[in-house]
């Protein structure tokens, strides 16, 4: 991310709205629980959504050894890894000049799979911090089992790139007489209450107690 942008990330749609820093990009991924991970093979082209988190300068993923997912990216095929959020709605006085506020990110590259079991059990420990800080203290480990079917990759965030939009909308000088109403609509993403099973029977930890903010 401090080098200059490739051929495959640079913006140039909208240039300005392009970020390349690392501070930007290691946000917009902290923020997220999902990506979608796109790669291609003999059957066409895909897009999987499946939970992530970073650690570093790395983002990664898991999943089950026998899922085509984890087969084709241990080949070292290339992917393209996408996470977006969605802010608001820009509504503007002409139909074409609507817009969206959001943060995104695109990564390029090969994923790597973790190799030995330690560093496979600290990669899911942190998926657990992830998740919810402390948790992975309270409830039971991954066994033998459940990591030796398990592939844990990693994809480097060097070739990565940023699209961010804030703001109003952005009329042309002939259309501001239009008697339309204009901003944002924003959205919030909202922690709920959380809500214990019927078969739990502890208080709630701290973790879960301070889940709202």
């Amino acid at each position: 991310m401090t080098a200059a942008p490739t051929e495959r990330t640079r913006i140039r749609r909208i240039a300005n709205n392009a970020d390349y820093q690392a501070a930007t990009l290691h946000a917009i991924l902290d923020a997220a629980w999902l990506c979608h991970v796109a790669f291609h093979d003999d059957s066409g082209s895909h897009c999987i959504p499946t939970a992530c988190w970073r650690e570093g300068d790395h983002l990664y993923i898991h999943g089950s050894n026998g899922g085509r997912l984890v087969k084709l990216l241990s080949q070292g095929v290339q992917a393209c890894v996408t996470v977006t959020h969605l802010d608001g709605l820009v509504l503007a006085r002409a139909a074409f000049n609507h817009s969206m506020n959001y943060r995104s990110a695109m990564i390029y590259g090969q994923f790597e799979r973790v190799e030995g079991d330690a560093a496979k059990r600290a990669s899911m420990d942190a998926f657990m911090d992830k998740i919810s800080p402390g948790r992975a203290a309270d409830v039971r480990p991954g066994n033998d089992k459940e990591f030796a079917a398990t592939t844990v990759m990693r994809i480097a965030l060097t070739e990565a790139a940023c699209k961010v939009r804030t703001g109003g909308p952005k009329d042309d000088a002939e259309d501001m007489d239009i008697a339309a109403w204009v901003g944002e609509l924003p959205f919030a993403h909202e922690r709920a209450a959380p809500v214990p099973h019927e078969t739990c029977t502890v208080e709630q930890p701290e973790y879960v107690a301070n889940w709202r903010g």
